[in-house]
């Protein structure tokens, strides 16, 4: 088995009982599509030589491809078993079936251990609401999955409040498994999840594992307002591209947001993506960071934020400047009652 050298990446612990990671993961959503094997591979032993521990795909991304990918490189370096392994099920159902269906996921899991080359899957997500398929029988097939020993702790991604909250009074009422993290979008431009999914996550020990923690590129700094995006970048390519798309985001407070963090990355001498990965490390409930990188020199250029802590003061700044206010009703409505109090440790308002 391969070793790994030692690092300044520490280690957090996924939820009530969940596994160890470390502080930033290696999303793989970019391999076998913007990113090739022997680069991917590259970025795979660049990371666990640095100490990186978890490593994140999906059996939707490039249709198979990225976890055979892992799969490939994990028995060239003698196995996966120091790391954990997370993968999704749920947009690549079989015929004839929902994607949370109890057929669904039996056979997702089956094909996602076959391209990956584990006998169990570390960290199994659910890759979003199945409105077709009722939580229960997820969680009942989820449940027996664990019995047969093909995943270890389950999770969720891309989830509003009640349907969390659905999830988690579903396993307390039928003793099924609990997920141990939930997989949202979350950064300095989209803090959406602060006004119900993260209050509900932290009432019942539940990590975050965000994904997009520089929205798309744009919390780089690479980009300026009024100049449309070129190039070989991910707005370049297509400027239309997704929640990060260039249209959505090309806002006054976008720049404000973009204007504080450049400041402060000046302060550190600090590129801005680190000073936005440290904000969102230090936000309540988050237990690793997503890098999804193209490239081995973005992710050389991305890791070193590991180390960096901001100061109360410019955590703070980064927090007030960011948050988007809350909605009149209930939110304002309520924020003054000691339930509420979240929002406030949280700076949402």
């Amino acid at each position: 088995m391969t070793t790994t050298t030692t690092s300044t990446i520490g280690l957090n612990t996924l939820g009530r009982g969940g596994p160890q990671v470390s502080t930033i993961g290696l999303g793989a959503m970019t391999f076998g599509a913007e990113t090739g094997e022997a680069d991917a591979f590259d970025q795979l032993d660049y990371f666990v030589e640095h100490g990186g521990t978890f490593i994140d795909t999906a059996d939707v991304y490039s249709d198979g491809t990225s976890e055979r990918i892992i799969g490939k490189w994990g028995r060239q370096r003698g196995g996966l078993d120091d790391l954990v392994i997370a993968t999704k099920g749920r947009f690549a159902p079989p015929a004839g079936s929902h994607g949370a269906s109890r057929r669904s996921l039996t056979r997702s899991v089956d094909a996602s251990l076959q391209r990956l080359q584990i006998d169990a899957i570390d960290l199994y997500f659910i890759h979003g609401w199945d409105k077709d398929t009722d939580v229960l029988d997820t969680l009942s097939a989820l449940a027996d999955l664990i019995s047969l020993g093909k995943i270890h702790h389950i999770a969720w991604s891309n989830l509003a409040g009640w349907q969390l909250q659905e999830i988690i009074s579903t396993a307390a009422a039928n003793r099924l498994p609990m997920p141990v993290a939930l997989q949202p979008q979350y950064s300095l431009l989209e803090r959406g999840i602060e006004l119900e999914v993260l209050p509900c996550c932290l009432s019942n020990g539940i990590a975050l594992t965000p994904w997009s923690p520089l929205a798309g590129g744009w919390l780089t700094g690479k980009y300026e307002a009024a100049t449309l995006p070129v190039g070989n970048t991910r707005l370049g390519v297509d400027p239309n591209r997704g929640v990060e798309a260039w249209y959505l985001r090309n806002t006054d407070k976008t720049w404000e947001i973009l204007a504080v963090l450049k400041s402060i990355a000046q302060e550190y001498g600090r590129p801005p993506a680190h000073i936005a990965l440290a904000w969102l490390a230090n936000r309540p409930g988050v237990a690793s960071t997503l890098l999804g990188v193209r490239t081995l020199e973005q992710l050389q250029a991305n890791l070193p934020a590991a180390d960096l802590q901001l100061s109360d003061a410019d955590q703070d700044r980064l927090t007030r400047v960011s948050a988007r206010g809350l909605p009149a009703y209930p939110y304002r409505f309520l924020e003054n009652w000691s339930q509420m109090d979240i929002w406030k440790q949280m700076g949402t308002d």
